[in-house]
């Protein structure tokens, strides 16, 4: 855990926090076995998971549907109540800024991320959009639970995608004009 682990975090104690984060790194997986961006979330009120989802933007088409989104309208469903202030949002990747915008406004009360996102992350990383003094609501942060597994799935997909990449400009694939990424390759 980083040092942005909130002191009060013993509250529910690193080995609570270990369990729901291997949660959300299930999910990441079923990202992964789906050709998305392996990304996990779950949402945990009174101990219990309430949410879970994983990325789907390319299932779904739609550049919104990253795990938290998905997991916090799930969440807010369960609890018939758009304010989750008594909820735990575990995601195995830092959110984004619309990600910790939606988060801000559903008063989620503590955010768990894995692993840093050093070019999108909006809870420490290129910004802290949930300690930003101007807004409303501040949820308690602790990053760096199961990093090192979180990154791994993360490394592991953008890996496959270069390897995938390499081929078929190797092969004369999606580099030739008119050609797609569909297009078989000879």
């Amino acid at each position: 855990m980083s040092e942005r682990a909130d002191a009060r975090a013993g509250q529910t104690g690193r080995a609570d926090d270990e369990r729901f984060m291997a949660l959300a790194l299930r999910e990441a997986e079923r990202a992964l076995d789906e050709n998305e961006v392996p990304v996990g979330a779950v949402v945990v009120a009174s101990g219990t998971v309430i949410a879970r989802a994983h990325n789907q933007m390319v299932t779904l088409r739609d550049p919104t549907a990253h795990a938290e989104m998905l997991a916090i309208t799930q969440a807010a469903a369960a609890l018939e109540n758009e304010r989750l202030t008594s909820a735990t949002l575990y995601v195995s990747l830092e959110p984004c800024a619309m990600c910790a915008g939606a988060l801000v406004l559903s008063r989620v009360d503590r955010v768990v991320f894995g692993a840093s996102d050093p070019k999108a992350g909006a809870c420490g990383s290129i910004m802290d959009l949930l300690a930003h003094p101007k807004l409303n609501h501040a949820p308690r942060v602790t990053a760096g639970v199961s990093a090192e597994a979180a990154r791994h799935l993360l490394q592991r997909f953008f890996a496959t995608r270069r390897c995938a990449g390499a081929k078929r400009r190797g092969a004369g694939g999606a580099s030739r004009p008119g050609a797609s990424e569909n297009d078989e390759e000879d």
